[in-house]
């Protein structure tokens, strides 16, 4: 599969000439349209920032690709997560298309269609008749900003009313209201200074795709007025207002709508735009030409009450997204505060050994779980550490589960295989397959310094001996949770005096720096063969420096753990 921008494959279809196509849409939503491709790329997907923007949420933002190569235009996919289909077969290189061939991406179907040179998109250009106008927004404030200039005594006076009616409703509208009050007010304003029959407000989602959220009509009830792809296209994407005259009596305009009422002849478009930002929607108000037509001088107007109303709309947004997130925080703060709770306040102590344990989450909450367990009325200390799939809160509630699940059989006495084996076997039947854990589990005996362990899956152990020596101590079996059904090979190694085992989570051997070179099992390794004589504390001191050293500014990636025992040295 080609990234986007990359230079064609040709795969063995015979090459087609065809300095124009035309695209017959048929989308999952709304009537059919043409599109006319005569650019050297056209990019389809459900973003707004594509060339061809399609109302489907199962296709990626950016989806597809047509471009030129030299006499021919190829389609590639572009990496999205449903693929692309040319005549039934998956598009896995830039191929060769033409008319007659057939494009399916998700719900949508693209017929090809030769188109003629010189051919006009059907956009602004031709929706220009004698009942149909665009005009650019910014052109129209830009004359309502500068209206009192060399005007009649009765321009003047319709500015200086058009100036109080937007004070108005400025003043109205600035009022702390949340997003359905606001909308609804909206309505009010449309209503009483525009005088429709219906009117809608569209905004953008978060998919690209634009929606009806409030609509009213004058003899009451809720109607849902939705504007054809092309029409929406223009207004929102191209920031221009559209003012239809007579719908019945421009062909053109007639074949670009889609599911306006029966018997509408009239209607009014502008785009909600706020300075500097992408546009969030767009108003749309219909009339019956029986009852009235809209004017320039309506759409002139609709266009600065869009322009105020697309400012209040920006504000209500960020005021909820401001409140949203400190919901979000005090949720993560809370979360983090009962995680720290299921982490150990402090370490057991082990007669001849000693303890230590550091947890940095690289987000609110962790994935990272260490715990350290005396048995044997103090003559054996667990230790506990798991490392699960994924960051933040699922990965969280995830560590979570696996602390609860290791808690009793811990307690019961078995062995650090036996342990791995009930809580895998556990948590692959309350969790989906692609939530599962790694961990090591090692059981330390302070009379005799044997270590019995189990790795599931996770960073080999280390073994550092007080000689310089290092040895790892490899998985033993698959991660916790990921098949069912599965057992752990028993292993076990010896610590003398002076010797420490580390335990610690890919957190730290998968640190990187600015160039994403990685810190590296050597490294680690280094670190502690020149700490060897060094505390458990010290020694995870000068890990978290080495760490910080090589990443430098860069924020941690993932959590990070450790959890180290050192056996005390033989007295001199």
């Amino acid at each position: 599969m080609l990234a986007r921008g990359s230079g064609p494959v040709e795969a063995p279809r015979t090459a087609r000439i065809a300095a124009v196509l035309r695209l017959h849409v048929v989308p999952p939503q709304g009537q059919p349209f043409d599109h006319l491709v005569h650019t050297d790329s056209v990019v389809i997907g459900r973003s707004s920032t594509s060339d061809l923007p399609l109302p489907d949420r199962f296709l990626s933002r950016h989806h597809a690709r047509l471009f030129r190569d030299g006499g021919r235009y190829l389609i590639e996919d572009l990496g999205s997560r449903n693929g692309t289909l040319l005549n039934g077969e998956p598009v896995l290189l830039a191929t060769p298309v033409g008319p007659g061939d057939v494009i399916r991406i998700s719900g949508s179907v693209l017929s090809v269609h030769p188109g003629s040179v010189g051919e006009e998109e059907p956009g602004i250009d031709a929706f220009e008749s004698s009942h149909t106008v665009f005009r650019p927004v910014a052109e129209i404030l830009a004359l309502e900003s500068s209206g009192g200039a060399a005007a009649s005594g009765a321009e003047l006076e319709r500015y200086a009313e058009r100036l109080r009616l937007l004070n108005e409703v400025h003043q109205a509208l600035g009022s702390a209201l949340a997003l359905p009050e606001l909308l609804q007010l909206i309505l009010d304003r449309l209503f009483d200074h525009l005088q429709p029959e219906q009117a809608a407000i569209h905004l953008i989602g978060l998919d690209g795709a634009l929606r009806p959220v409030a609509s009213r009509s004058r003899e009451g009830g809720t109607p849902r007025l939705v504007a054809s792809q092309r029409l929406a296209h223009e207004v929102t994407q191209k920031g221009v207002a559209a003012l239809v005259l007579d719908a019945r009596s421009d062909v053109r305009f007639q074949g670009s709508m889609s599911l306006l009422a029966a018997g509408i002849r009239s209607l009014v478009a502008a785009p909600l735009l706020a300075e500097g930002q992408p546009p969030l929607g767009m108003v749309l108000l219909t009339t019956n030409a029986a009852v009235r037509q809209f004017t320039e001088e309506d759409m002139q107007l609709l266009v600065s009450l869009a322009s105020v109303a697309g400012i209040r709309l920006r504000n209500v947004a960020l005021a909820e997204e401001a409140a949203q997130r400190r919901v979000l925080e005090e949720e993560l703060a809370l979360a983090r505060r009962i995680q720290e709770r299921l982490l150990p306040t402090s370490l057991p102590t082990l007669a001849g050994f000693e303890l230590c344990a550091r947890n940095t989450a690289s987000r609110h909450v962790s994935g990272d779980l260490y715990q350290a367990v005396l048995r044997r009325d103090g003559a054996e200390c667990v230790l506990l550490l798991a490392d699960v799939a994924g960051k933040g809160m699922a990965a969280s509630l995830l560590a979570a589960s696996v602390e609860a699940l290791s808690a009793g059989p811990l307690e019961e006495g078995l062995a650090p295989a036996e342990v791995c084996a009930r809580v895998s076997r556990l948590l692959f039947q309350r969790t989906p397959p692609e939530k599962y854990a790694t961990a090591v589990i090692a059981a330390i005996d302070a009379m005799s310094g044997r270590v019995d362990y189990a790795n599931a899956g996770h960073n080999p152990a280390l073994v550092v001996r007080a000689g310089g020596e290092v040895e790892t101590l490899g998985p033993t079996g698959v991660p916790l949770g990921l098949l069912p059904g599965m057992s752990y090979r028993a292993a076990s190694v010896e610590l003398g005096p002076g010797d420490s085992l580390v335990l610690y989570t890919d957190g730290i051997t998968e640190a990187a720096d600015e160039d994403d070179e990685e810190l590296g099992l050597e490294r680690l390794v280094e670190t502690c063969r020149e700490h060897r004589a060094a505390s458990p504390a010290a020694l995870a001191d000068a890990i978290e420096r080495a760490v910080a050293s090589f990443v430098g500014d860069r924020p941690p990636g993932d959590d990070r753990t450790l959890l180290i025992a050192r056996r005390d040295a033989a007295p001199a």
